[in-house]
C-alpha cells in the first residue's frame, strides 16, 4: 500500500484557488481533488484539467479574481 504522502497533497485542498504558472490564459482555477501527484482543477477559461503535480507547481491565489501573478504594493 502506498505511503500517505503518495495519496494526498496536504498543500492543495478541494475548494482552494490556484493558478497554472505557464498558462495564465486559463485564468484562475479551483481545486476539485488532489490525490498523490494528480490534481484536478476547474479553470475559468480551460474547464476541468488534470494536472500532474510532479511537473507543474500550481500557485495558490486569493480567489477567482487573483491570477497568482506578482502583486504590486498599494
Amino acid at each position: 500500500m502506498p505511503a500517505n504522502d503518495d495519496l494526498f497533497r496536504p498543500d492543495l485542498e478541494p475548494g482552494q484557488w490556484v493558478a497554472h504558472p505557464d498558462r495564465a490564459d486559463w485564468g484562475p482555477g479551483q481545486v476539485q481533488s488532489a490525490i498523490g501527484h494528480r490534481v484536478t482543477v476547474m479553470f475559468e477559461h480551460a474547464g476541468k484539467v488534470l494536472v500532474d503535480a510532479r511537473h507543474v507547481t500550481l500557485r495558490p491565489t486569493d480567489g477567482p479574481n487573483d491570477t497568482g501573478g506578482t502583486r504590486r504594493p498599494r
